[in-house]
């Protein structure tokens, strides 16, 4: 089974409550990564891990650790474009899916947005974190461990 590895400096608390349990229930490693002390329930499954405060240093971390086949969940671009060459998959905590169809639009889009913001112009910020978003989050990630579990038996 391939392991959940959680950019958790910018993740939800109710994302993460949905990936411990997800991580417990199917029995999958969670790793969830940030430049701060995560608190966790005591698991098997569930591990964080605290890294230094330096720029990036969460996220050099994870590509450090990422292999083939995992899950990263992060809204981060940068951290997903590296992800996906890694060949991981990767999920923001809204339940999409970015991978090599459309995480280099999404980088550029964000690219965009940030000379746009850096010029003086107001662009607003990303929307709260919805019932609905907790829901697609949950779904997407339900169907991605079930979709590892029926490879897993079928290259038995």
């Amino acid at each position: 089974m391939p392991t959940l590895w959680v950019d958790a400096d910018a993740c939800p608390k109710v994302a993460r409550d949905i990936i411990v349990r997800a991580a417990e229930r199917t029995t999958t490693p969670a790793w969830f990564v940030a430049n701060h002390t995560i608190p966790l329930p005591p698991s098997k499954w569930v591990k964080s891990l605290s890294v230094s405060h330096g720029f990036d240093a969460a996220d050099n971390e994870i590509v450090a650790r990422l292999e083939k086949g995992d899950l990263l969940i992060s809204s981060d671009l940068p951290l997903a474009l590296e992800a996906i060459d890694k060949g991981a998959a990767v999920m923001t905590t809204r339940g999409e899916i970015l991978d090599k169809n459309n995480i280099r639009a999404r980088v550029q889009m964000r690219d965009f947005m940030e000379t746009l913001r850096s010029s003086g112009e107001h662009t607003g910020g990303p929307k709260g974190y919805s019932d609905g978003d907790r829901r697609e989050f949950a779904n997407a990630l339900d169907r991605w461990l079930a979709h590892q579990k029926k490879e897993g038996r079928s290259k038995r």
